[in-house]
C-alpha cells in the first residue's frame, strides 16, 4: 500500500502563489556559452592552464574547459530556434518532468545554450591524421642511419629514443616553436619500431616520432590531439616509456606525451620486452630531473610483458638505491618487486626499511612478500595498487592470481584474525582504548590487502569474522561517539566494493545503524551505493542468503514466558507477539520487564534481516545489465523457498528455460514454484522481451492480485532506439537541452551506482560525463552535463548527450547506438529519464526564475510524457477505476482531469503540475510530507504517482478545501 503525501499550498508571491527564486539565481539563460578553444586563446595570450584557477565575478562566466573541446565529431548542429536559450525536448525525445514540446525532430540536436548560442559538445581527444603523403614525408619517417644511431647511442639511452630526443629536435623560430629535424636524424622512428618487432606504423609512428624527432609535419598536434583509439595495447606499451622521457620542448612533444598518458592511465598496454627495458631505462633516466621514479610503472611493465622478461637488474638497482637514499618509500609494493629483481641484498635491505615502524600486521605482509618468487611479487605489486600517477589501472586478473598464491592467502586470515582479536581486546578493556588508533596505517593498508584476498577467494570463514570485526570497531567501548579504528571500517567498505559478498553487505548495513559518529553513516550511504552496484555483477554470490533462525513458514519464533515473539519477512520484517494465539499489539509489559536482553535481540534480528532484503532487491534489479541467468535448482531452494527471501522472489516474474532459447514466465506468487530441471536457466522477466499483450496481462494480474513488487518490474519503462538516435548515430539527444538542480542530479549519479566530478566554479568544474559501467564490465554509458549557474542555494546544470562505448581489450571504444544490447540501451537510459525527470525545474512547483529557464519551465512542465510518465499513465489506468473519485477523473493525453466542485483541473502526469480550466491558469500546491487520509493500492513505488494521486483527492474535494492561499488562487481568474 501507497501513501501520498500530504500537500500545502505554495507560499510567497502573488495570491497565494509559489515562491520566488529571484532572478540573481539565473539571471537569462540556462547553460553557460562555452566557446570554442577556450585554452588555445589563453595559450596565445600567455596564460597558464593554471592561471585560470581565480576566483570567479559574480555575473561572470569563465571559461575552464581544457584545450581540445572543440572540433567535436559529428555533423553540424542544425540552426536553433529564436530565441536561443534551452531547447523544448520533442515527442518521444523525454526530458524532464515529461521530455519535450512539440518538434517533429524530437532529439536530433537539443542542446543547452545561453544567449542564443548552443553549448559547444563535449570534444574528445580524437583527431583524423591526415595522409602522410601529402606531406611529403613517409607515416614511419623512414631513412637511412638507423643502425649507426643505435650503435652510437649513449650509454643508459632509452634505446633509440634518446638519440632521437637529444640529437634530432631542433627549435625553428620559423615554424612556430615546432621540431625541425636534420637529415641524418630520419628513420629514427622506425629504428625504435624494429627493436619492438617491426610493429609499430602509421599513426603510432607517427606519435613515436612527434615525441623524440618530432618532423616540420607533426604541427599538426599543435592543433588537435592525437586519436589514441587507432593505437593497439602494444603500440601504447612502446609509447608510453618514450611518453615518461619526453621534454617539455619542444611544445609538440608534451601535446602527444599527454594524451598517451592518458590512454594508459584507463587502458591496458602491453610491452614487449624491448619496449619493457626502454620503461626502466626512462624511469632511471628520470631520477636526475624528477628526484623520484615511479616504479610501479616498472613493476606494471614486467607484469603486462609479452616475452621473456628483459635483464634490467642494473635499472632496478639504481632506481631502488636512488628512492632508498632519498627516503621515498611511498610505493612500497612496488618497490618491493623492483629489489627482487636486482638482488637479494637490496631485497632485504627494503623489507627492513618498510617494517621499520610498522605494525605486526604489516611486518608480517612484508615479510611474506619478501619471500615470494620475484613474479609473485610482481603480481601482488600489481595487486597493491601503490599510488600512481602515470601506471594503468590494476590488471583485472591481478587479484585473482593474487588470491592464488598460497602464502598470501595464508596471510590474509592470520592477519584478519590478529585483527579482530585486537578489536575484541580494546571492547574487553584489555587494551586500551585510544580513538582511532587500533591499526596503524600500515596495518589498515595490509589489512584491506587481506580482506581483499579472502573475499576474492569467499572463504567460508569470512562472513562470520568480519561480523565480529566491524562492530567491534565501529563502537566505542565506553558511550564516545569515536571509533577505535575508522580508518579499518572504511578501508573493509571499499574492499567490499571491489568484491562484495551479501553477507558482508548486511553486516555494513547493521553496523551503520550502530555506529554513535554522526558522520560515518553517511559516508557508508554512499559507499554502500557502489557496493550494491558491484554486488550484482557478482552473479555467483549475489543472491546467497542465510537462513537466519526462520522456518519453513517464514517466520522466527521465541518463546518469552507466557508469550511468543515471532520475527516473520514479507515486505519487510515485523516483530509481533501473541498468546495463546491472539496476536497482541505492542510490547506486553511482562515482556519488557523480565526478557529485556531477548527483545533488544530480536529488534537487531529485524535490522539484520530488513538489510538482506535490501540488499537482494539491490542485487536483483541490478542483475538486468549484467543479464544474470542462475541455475534453476539453487534458484528453487536457495531463493524461491528461501524463508526469508521467499517473499520477496515470489513476487517477482521469473522466466524459465525450458528448451534453449525458449522461456517461460512464471510469477510464484500466483501460480507456485514452477518444476523444471536444476540444471534449466531462470532469469528475471523483463517488459523489452515480450509482447505488449503480454505485459498488459501481467500488469492486470498484479493490480487484481493486489501484488506489489519490490521494485518495478511489469510497469518497468522501455526505451528503444528512436528514429533520430538512429541519425545521430552514436550518441542520443533525448535527454539533452534541460535544466536540472544539480545537487539533487549529483545525488541520484551515486544512489544509482554512477560516477561523475563535483561541478562547481572552479577550473575543470564546468562540466563532466557522468558514467556507469554496465552488462558485467562490457559497456559502458556517458551522459555529459554541464554548470550552468550557480549560487549559494541554487545551482543549475544543464543537460546534455547520452553516448555508449565498448569495452575492446584494454580500452573503451565508442559504439553506435544501434551495437548497444537493447536491454542494456533501455536500463541505462531508464537511468537518465530518471536524472532528469526527479532533478528538472519543471518539476519544481515553486521554480519562479526569468528569462529562458522560466521559459523552459513553461514549455517543459507541460510537455509530451517521457517513458516513465507514460508508464504511470498505464498504471493510472489501472488504479483510478478502484478509488472513491473514479467518477470525478479521467485520463485525457497527458494529463489526468479531476471534475472538482469549485473548478476542473488538469494534473500532468510528468511534473505534477496543475492547470485549471477554462484558462489553463497554473496552480500551485506542494508537498508537506505524509498525508492524514487513507491509502491507495500501487502495484510499485512512485513517489510521483503518488504525488498525482494525493493532488487528485484533494482537488476532487475542493469544496473542503480551507487553506486560503490555495482558495485564493481557485477564485482568481476565468470560470
Amino acid at each position: 500500500m501507497a501513501r501520498g503525501p500530504a500537500l500545502r499550498p505554495g507560499g510567497g508571491g502573488g495570491a497565494g502563489g509559489p515562491r520566488r527564486h529571484r532572478a540573481r539565481a539565473v539571471r537569462a539563460a540556462g547553460p553557460p556559452a562555452l566557446e570554442p578553444g577556450g585554452a588555445r586563446r589563453r595559450a596565445a595570450a600567455g596564460v597558464q592552464r593554471g592561471d585560470a584557477r581565480r576566483r570567479p565575478v559574480r555575473g561572470r562566466r569563465v571559461d575552464r574547459r581544457g584545450p581540445g573541446l572543440a572540433g567535436r565529431r559529428g555533423p553540424p548542429p542544425p540552426a536553433l530556434p529564436a530565441g536561443g536559450g534551452v531547447r523544448p525536448a520533442g515527442r518521444g525525445g523525454g526530458g524532464a518532468a515529461g521530455g519535450a514540446g512539440a518538434d517533429p525532430a524530437p532529439h536530433e540536436d537539443r542542446r543547452p545554450v545561453r544567449a542564443g548560442r548552443p553549448l559547444p559538445r563535449r570534444a574528445g581527444r580524437a583527431a583524423h591524421l591526415p595522409d602522410p603523403s601529402r606531406h611529403g614525408a613517409r607515416a614511419d619517417g623512414a631513412g637511412g642511419g638507423a643502425a649507426a644511431d643505435r650503435a652510437g647511442a649513449p650509454q643508459g639511452a632509452v634505446g633509440a629514443v634518446p638519440a632521437v630526443r637529444g640529437r634530432a629536435a631542433v627549435a625553428d623560430p620559423h615554424q612556430g616553436g615546432a621540431a625541425r629535424r636534420r637529415p641524418q636524424d630520419r628513420g629514427r622512428v622506425a629504428a625504435a619500431a624494429d627493436q619492438d618487432g617491426g610493429l609499430m606504423d602509421g599513426p603510432a609512428a607517427r606519435m613515436l616520432r612527434a615525441m623524440t624527432g618530432p618532423a616540420p609535419e607533426d604541427e599538426e598536434f599543435l592543433s588537435a590531439y592525437p586519436d589514441l583509439s587507432l593505437v593497439s595495447d602494444e603500440d601504447l606499451g612502446t609509447l608510453l616509456p618514450a611518453a615518461y622521457a619526453a621534454p617539455a620542448e619542444p611544445f609538440v612533444s608534451t601535446r602527444v606525451r599527454f594524451p598517451v598518458e592518458d590512454a594508459a592511465k584507463e587502458r591496458q598496454p602491453r610491452y614487449t620486452p624491448e619496449a619493457c627495458r626502454r620503461m626502466f631505462d626512462a624511469l632511471v633516466q628520470g631520477l636526475e630531473k624528477r628526484k623520484w621514479a615511479d616504479v610501479r610503472l616498472g613493476a606494471g611493465a614486467l607484469l603486462r610483458c609479452t616475452g621473456p622478461w628483459p635483464d634490467v637488474a642494473d635499472q632496478g638497482r639504481t632506481l631502488v638505491r636512488f628512492l632508498l637514499d632519498e627516503g621515498r618509500l611511498g610505493q612500497p609494493y612496488a618497490l618491493l618487486a623492483v629489489a627482487g629483481i636486482a638482488d637479494a641484498g637490496l631485497l632485504r635491505e627494503v623489507a627492513e626499511r618498510l617494517a621499520d615502524g610498522g605494525g605486526p600486521i604489516a611486518r608480517d605482509e612484508i615479510d611474506v612478500i619478501a619471500a615470494l618468487t620475484a613474479r609473485e611479487r610482481v603480481v601482488v605489486a600489481e595487486f597493491a595498487a601503490d599510488d600512481s600517477y602515470t601506471s594503468p589501472p590494476t590488471a583485472p586478473d591481478a587479484g585473482g592470481k593474487a588470491a592464488d598464491i598460497p602464502a598470501y592467502a595464508a596471510f590474509a586470515r592470520r592477519a584478519l584474525e590478529t585483527a579482530a582479536e585486537r578489536a575484541r581486546a580494546i571492547q574487553d578493556g584489555t587494551v586500551p582504548y585510544r580513538a582511532d588508533k587500533a591499526f596503524a596505517s600500515t596495518e589498515v593498508t595490509a589489512l584491506g590487502h587481506a580482506a581483499r584476498i579472502a573475499l576474492l577467494r569467499d572463504e567460508p570463514w569470512l562472513p562470520a569474522l568480519l561480523a565480529r570485526l566491524l562492530p567491534d570497531v565501529s563502537v566505542a567501548p565506553a558511550q564516545a561517539k569515536t571509533l577505535p579504528s575508522q580508518a579499518l571500517l572504511y578501508e573493509i567498505v571499499r574492499a567490499a566494493q571491489d568484491f562484495p559478498i551479501p553477507e558482508l553487505v548486511t553486516t555494513i548495513r547493521t553496523v551503520r545503524g550502530s555506529v554513535r559518529h554522526a558522520g560515518v553513516p553517511k559516508q557508508l550511504d554512499k559507499m554502500l551505493k557502489k557496493v550494491e552496484a558491484a554486488l550484482a555483477e557478482r552473479a555467483e554470490v549475489a543472491l546467497r542468503l542465510p537462513d537466519l533462525g526462520f522456518g519453513p513458514d517464514g517466520a522466527h519464533r521465541r518463546v518469552l514466558g507466557a508469550y511468543t515473539a515471532a520475527v516473520t519477512a514479507g515486505e519487510k520484517a515485523e516483530l509481533a507477539f501473541e498468546k495463546d494465539g491472539t496476536a497482541l499489539k505492542g510490547v506486553p509489559a511482562a515482556v519488557r520487564r523480565d526478557h529485556k536482553a531477548e527483545v533488544k535481540e530480536l529488534r537487531e534480528l529485524v535490522k539484520r534481516v530488513d538489510a538482506h532484503l535490501t540488499t537482494l532487491v539491490r542485487a536483483l534489479e541490478g542483475g538486468y545489465t549484467a543479464g544474470a541467468v542462475h541455475r534453476f535448482g539453487p534458484w528453487r531452494d536457495g531463493l524461491a523457498r528461501h524463508p526469508v527471501a521467499g517473499p520477496t522472489v515470489r513476487r517477482l516474474i521469473w522466466e524459465v528455460e525450458e528448451a534453449p532459447g525458449e522461456w517461460r514466465a512464471v510469477l510464484p506468487e500466483t501460480g507456485g514454484v514452477p518444476e523444471a530441471p536444476d540444471a534449466a536457466g531462470v532469469r528475471l522477466w523483463h517488459p523489452i522481451r515480450s509482447s505488449p499483450d503480454e505485459v498488459r496481462a501481467w500488469r492486470d494480474l498484479l493490480i487484481e492480485r493486489r501484488i506489489r513488487q519490490p521494485f518495478k518490474q511489469a510497469f518497468r519503462e522501455v526505451y528503444l532506439l528512436t528514429p533520430a538516435e538512429e541519425r545521430t548515430g552514436t550518441y542520443s539527444n533525448r535527454f539533452a537541452a534541460h535544466l536540472v538542480h544539480y545537487r539533487k542530479m549529483f545525488a541520484l549519479f551515486r544512489a544509482r551506482g554512477w560516477t561523475s566530478r563535483l561541478l562547481g566554479p572552479w577550473d575543470g568544474g564546468g562540466e563532466d560525463e557522468a558514467s556507469r559501467v554496465l552488462a558485467a564490465g562490457e559497456w559502458r554509458v556517458r551522459f555529459a552535463h554541464v554548470l550552468a549557474d550557480w549560487q549559494d542555494e541554487l545551482t543549475l546544470a544543464g543537460t546534455d548527450r547520452v553516448a555508449f562505448a565498448r569495452r575492446d581489450g584494454g580500452a573503451w571504444r565508442d559504439a553506435p547506438l544501434a551495437d548497444v544490447p537493447p536491454l542494456v540501451f533501455s536500463e541505462a537510459m531508464r537511468d537518465v529519464d530518471l536524472f532528469v525527470g526527479v532533478t528538472s525545474i519543471a518539476a519544481d512547483p515553486e521554480w519562479r526564475g526569468d528569462g529562458e529557464p522560466r521559459r523552459y519551465w513553461e514549455r517543459s512542465g507541460f510537455a509530451e510524457l517521457t517513458e516513465s510518465a507514460a508508464s504511470r499513465r498505464d498504471a493510472l489506468e489501472r488504479i483510478l477505476p478502484r478509488t472513491k473519485i473514479a467518477g470525478r477523473c479521467s485520463l485525457d493525453g497527458r494529463f489526468l482531469v479531476v471534475r472538482g466542485d469549485l473548478r476542473t483541473y488538469k494534473i500532468h502526469l510528468g511534473s505534477a503540475n496543475i492547470l485549471m480550466e477554462p484558462d489553463d491558469a497554473y496552480l500551485c500546491v506542494v508537498p508537506a510530507g505524509r498525508a492524514p487520509g487513507g491509502t491507495v493500492f500501487l502495484p510499485f513505488e512512485d513517489g510521483r504517482l503518488s504525488l498525482i494521486l494525493s493532488k487528485a483527492f484533494l482537488l476532487a474535494a475542493d469544496g473542503r478545501i480551507t487553506d486560503e492561499s490555495i482558495l485564493a488562487q481557485l477564485k482568481g481568474g476565468a470560470r
